[in-house]
């Protein structure tokens, strides 16, 4: 009888909205933006020198692109929400290792971070694909980027300020901001997500879901769209800093570029609202030939570094535009009895991304210059122009006579 005063959301938990996953997507993103600009240097000065941190660097994606795979299989023994905290407790783990600051330590803490956001990000967008309807993704996915806008802009250059204090300072702040994120996610009671198939079912197979992705071309376009603009950021962040320096426009270039840049995903909703008024499969070709054009010019114009820097900022902005609409025509393109297996396929574009850009690269510079990179990522940018070509012209128009409702 005495349950009948218990308020109503004390008895059921309330269905989740966007703004939640948005919250998690920021907080995790002020663990890793404090991270991203540290954790190059903490590696390199761990075990001396560049050829060695590119190695941890490779190492960890593949570890963190099989991990990543198997999460899903993970989850038909492991409850999604205990999952997540896993991911969380492997942010710790990792953390705590980049506190020692060993030259045995620091790779370890590189894989083990990059394990942790692999099991949070396939965790999150399974909870999204669960609880957030077709119509609402693109809204989903900009209000990710003005939430997680502040701490990509100002976890790097906050990062790098808290190392030159005490080395270890921005791996502890990091920690309370896997703290938050831990507090948060269990208040908000997503428990484990929408049950689709019976929870005693036999537990698949990673490999088997891997032969349904491949027999699916819609999902390999979306995901490949992932991968090259994860690729189009590698060389943003890694290679263009790289050239500043060789070009003599200093250390600093780089860093002051990228706090701008990640500043424009505070506009992302006009973003969207710009991209569902011409259909994501114009805004998705716009960008990536938009990009095409920056990189060549980027390398065009390399005698002359600053107008290299200022193409590379042009190529950025798409990049932003790609960040908010370029993964929804996967999104949109998963059936729902597959929500947790095709989330983990698509986490895998950041560590294939991270894989596949140093390999490039490294071939790139046995034959030119620097600036040759730029030359690859924009035919990588025209690759995917021409594969944007082949998705539906009203991909993510709303459709009010099936139901569909426009994004606000």
């Amino acid at each position: 009888m005495a349950t009948r005063y218990i308020p109503l959301f004390l008895k059921h938990s309330p269905t989740p909205r966007v703004e939640n996953f948005a919250l998690l997507a920021g907080i995790e993103a002020a663990v890793r933006g404090t991270l991203i600009s540290v954790m190059p240097l903490a590696v390199y000065d761990a075990v001396g020198s560049a050829e060695s941190t590119s190695a941890a660097y490779f190492i960890a994606g593949l570890v963190s692109l099989t991990w990543g795979l198997f999460v899903p299989w993970g989850t038909r023994f492991i409850p999604r929400r205990w999952m997540y905290t896993l991911g969380c407790c492997l942010y710790f783990f990792g953390l705590i290792l980049a506190v020692l600051g060993e030259t045995w330590s620091l790779p370890l803490a590189l894989m083990a971070l990059a394990m942790a956001t692999a099991t949070t990000f396939v965790c999150l967008n399974a909870y999204i694909l669960d609880y957030i309807d077709r119509g609402n993704l693109g809204r989903s996915q900009s209000m990710q980027m003005v939430f997680a806008a502040g701490p990509w802009a100002l976890g790097p250059l906050f990062g790098v300020w808290l190392r030159h204090i005490w080395p270890p300072l921005p791996f502890i702040v990091a920690g309370v901001f896997v703290v938050l994120l831990l507090i948060v996610f269990w208040i908000l009671r997503l428990g484990n997500g929408k049950q689709i198939a019976r929870a005693k079912g036999p537990a698949t197979n990673p490999l088997a879901y891997l032969g349904r992705f491949f027999a699916q071309p819609r999902l390999i376009a979306g995901w490949s769209f992932a991968v090259i603009r994860s690729c189009g950021w590698w060389v943003y962040v890694v290679y263009l800093p790289i050239f500043c320096i060789e070009s003599g426009l200093g250390d600093k270039v780089g860093g002051m570029v990228l706090s701008a840049t990640n500043a424009l995903l505070f506009v992302s909703p006009l973003v969207l609202r710009m991209a569902r008024a011409v259909s994501v499969r114009l805004a998705v070709r716009l960008s990536f030939a938009a990009c095409m054009v920056a990189f060549f010019c980027a390398a065009l114009f390399s005698p002359l570094p600053w107008l290299s820097v200022a193409a590379c900022m042009v190529a950025s902005v798409l990049l932003v535009v790609l960040d908010v609409v370029g993964g929804l025509p996967f999104l949109m393109a998963v059936k729902p009895s597959e929500r947790t297996e095709m989330s983990a396929v698509y986490s895998s574009f950041r560590d294939v991304s991270g894989i596949f850009t140093p390999g490039v690269a490294w071939l790139v510079l046995l034959v030119a210059p620097l600036p040759g990179i730029f030359v690859a990522a924009s035919a990588a940018m025209a690759m995917s122009y021409f594969v944007a070509g082949r998705l539906h012209p009203r991909l993510g128009v709303a459709r009010p006579s099936r139901g569909g409702s426009k994004i606000p």
